[in-house]
């Protein structure tokens, strides 16, 4: 009986060579999801940056089309765009019968890709650092801020969207 009793008592344990295949199949399992994970944020962050362009681009041509074709001031766009407005784009806290236009959006979105992310600046000059966006006022365009040669994960350059 007492050989029975070892017996049953071994049985339970797991080998070592047992416990050497399962942390070798975690290993594999580990070196295939955790890259895919870190290009998932990745590709949302990219995903996140070209929506937040297209609102921005929205904004700007609704202002546009309430102020007679002029699109916001550079050096004042980010108020123009967050704040009531009159036909001529002087800005109001609040809404009035002279201000009756906008406000286009809550803020100005943040940067959420790229190489000046972190930032919601518009400026006039491409690869300007700080700034998040490169806006060029005569016509409206913005784009994401960058040199030409930064480039997303998919190598399409920054300034193309």
């Amino acid at each position: 009986m007492s050989t029975l009793a070892t017996r049953f008592r071994r049985s339970r344990a797991f080998s070592l060579i047992e416990l050497v295949i399962v942390i070798v199949i975690l290993g594999v399992i580990g070196a295939i999801a955790i890259p895919r994970m870190s290009r998932g944020a990745s590709g949302a962050s990219e995903s996140g940056a070209v929506s937040d362009l297209a609102i921005l681009r929205s904004a700007i041509e609704l202002y546009a089309a309430e102020h007679s074709g002029a699109f916001p001031a550079l050096a004042t766009a980010d108020t123009q765009l967050t704040m009531y407005s009159d036909i001529d784009g002087n800005t109001n806290a609040t809404k009035t019968a002279t201000y009756a236009y906008g406000p286009y959006l809550r803020a100005v979105p943040v940067q959420k890709a790229g190489p000046q992310r972190g930032n919601s600046t518009l400026t006039a000059t491409q690869g300007t650092a700080g700034a998040g966006w490169w806006y060029t006022e005569t016509t409206g365009d913005v784009r994401i801020n960058a040199a030409a040669s930064d480039k997303d994960s998919n190598g399409t350059p920054w300034v193309n969207y």
